[in-house]
C-alpha cells in the first residue's frame, strides 16, 4: 500500500480554512481571539515597554505623558460609544412605544401591511405587532394619528 504524505493544494486550502475557523472559535484564558487591541493590551504593551527600557537612557517623559492622554482618550471615547448605543436603543423603544395605537403602513418584502399596533417591544431591535404579526420598527413606511 502506498502512502503519499502530500496533499493537494484544494485540500490544504480546505484544511487551513477548517483549522482556522476552529481557532477563531476557541477561547485563550477566558477571551476570544481578537483583531482589536482594547485597554487592557494598551497597559500590557505599556508595562512591558517601561519595564524593557534602558535604565541610563529613560522614556522621555513628555512621551510618556502622551501615550498616557491617549489611552485615557481612548478609554473615553469608548465609554461614550457605549453610551450612545445605550440612548439609541431607548430612543428605538421610545418610538415603538409610542406607536401603540396608531394605524402604520409596512414594508413587508412585496407587499404592504396596514393596520392598529396593538403592542411593542423593548430593546436595540424593537418590533410592533401589527394584525397579530410582530414587524421590525425600521419596516414603517408611515404612522398615521388618531
Amino acid at each position: 500500500m502506498d502512502f503519499n504524505p502530500t496533499m493537494s493544494a484544494a485540500d490544504r486550502l480546505q484544511t487551513e480554512m477548517a483549522v482556522d475557523r476552529m481557532n477563531k472559535q476557541l477561547a485563550v484564558n477566558g477571551r476570544k481571539a481578537s483583531q482589536e487591541l482594547g485597554k487592557d493590551d494598551f497597559l500590557k504593551l505599556l508595562l512591558t515597554q517601561l519595564s524593557h527600557q534602558d535604565p541610563t537612557s529613560p522614556m522621555d517623559n513628555n512621551e510618556f505623558i502622551a501615550q498616557m492622554a491617549q489611552f485615557s482618550s481612548l478609554e473615553q471615547i469608548n465609554n461614550m460609544s457605549t453610551s450612545f448605543s445605550k440612548m439609541s436603543a431607548l430612543l428605538n423603544s421610545s418610538d415603538a412605544v409610542n406607536t401603540i395605537g396608531k394605524e402604520v403602513e409596512i414594508n413587508a418584502g412585496d407587499t404592504t401591511v396596514r393596520g392598529v399596533v396593538q403592542a411593542a417591544t423593548r430593546g436595540a431591535n424593537p418590533q410592533v405587532q401589527v394584525n397579530g404579526m410582530l414587524y421590525d420598527m425600521e419596516k414603517i413606511n408611515a404612522v398615521y394619528g388618531n
